[in-house]
């Protein structure tokens, strides 16, 4: 019996094996399986995540170490689904790294952070930034090291489509290039999504800074205790900021007016 064509990836602490029983859900896989990180042969080597995606009729169905997950029309649509699983995945192995619930991108060398857990608008505002400019590092993840620098989770931006529906755009479709290594942060704004609210920030003390990535982070404390450390040096040295946005258009370009970007 012939194995389905796939490859494996290594990201950060968690290795990822994909593979599929046709050429289109494969090309789908590639594409969208953090595509700036090397592959190698899916073949004779262990993994701590193993996605199918396998044709039945005329739907694409998702496994996940075996398990079905979800199904759609085409492969594309299983994409959110196959990212989702990838996160808890390598959110779960990380050993160093801390993540933290971020849109986070990259302007002159340092890191911009909006911590902010799932339909806080982050990936809308991250994409806003990216098409004036910033250097994509993630729309959900801000992963951050014992020194506090920033490294990029180069990971599908995922947009919504008006709805709930979410659909994959790589940051290279936003003219946007994405980041190749750590950087310290710069900025950390927790942002206030109100429809109709013109821009209105203030400057935000550090240790509340410190408290909302403590509030935004999906390890325990208790079972992480160095990371307190790791928040604080993140914060040091970042200018941060709290307060109401409106739309994501406006408010990428008031961030980047605060930040001295625009």
């Amino acid at each position: 019996m012939n194995l389905p064509p796939g490859f494996h990836v290594r990201a950060f602490d968690c290795c990822i094996e994909a593979a599929a029983d046709c050429a289109e859900s494969c090309a789908v896989l590639d594409r969208y399986i953090f595509p700036t990180i090397p592959r190698s042969d899916a073949s004779g080597s262990g993994s701590d995540i193993a996605l199918r995606v396998s044709r039945a009729g005329e739907a694409f169905r998702l496994s996940v170490d075996g398990k079905e997950v979800a199904s759609a029309p085409q492969p594309i649509g299983l994409v959110p689904d196959i990212v989702h699983a990838i996160d808890e995945a390598v959110v779960r192995r990380l050993s160093a790294l801390r993540a933290v619930h971020a849109g986070t991108v990259q302007c002159n060398g340092r890191v911009l952070l909006l911590p902010g857990m799932t339909h806080s608008g982050k990936s809308s505002i991250v994409a806003e930034l990216l098409r004036r400019g910033a250097t994509y590092f993630s729309d959900e993840y801000a992963l951050i090291d014992p020194e506090g620098r920033v490294h990029p989770y180069p990971r599908p931006l995922l947009l919504r489509d008006g709805g709930d529906r979410q659909v994959p755009v790589l940051a290279g479709e936003l003219n946007a290039p994405v980041g190749d290594g750590p950087a310290p942060p710069g900025w950390i704004l927790l942002l206030n999504y109100q429809a109709g609210e013109s821009w209105n920030v203030v400057p935000l003390a550090q240790s509340l800074a410190v408290l909302a990535l403590l509030e935004n982070t999906p390890h325990e404390l208790a079972r992480s205790p160095r990371m307190m450390e790791q928040f604080e040096r993140a914060v040091a040295g970042a200018k941060c900021y709290a307060g109401k946005r409106g739309d994501a258009a406006d408010a990428a370009i008031e961030i980047l007016r605060l930040i001295g970007q625009a």
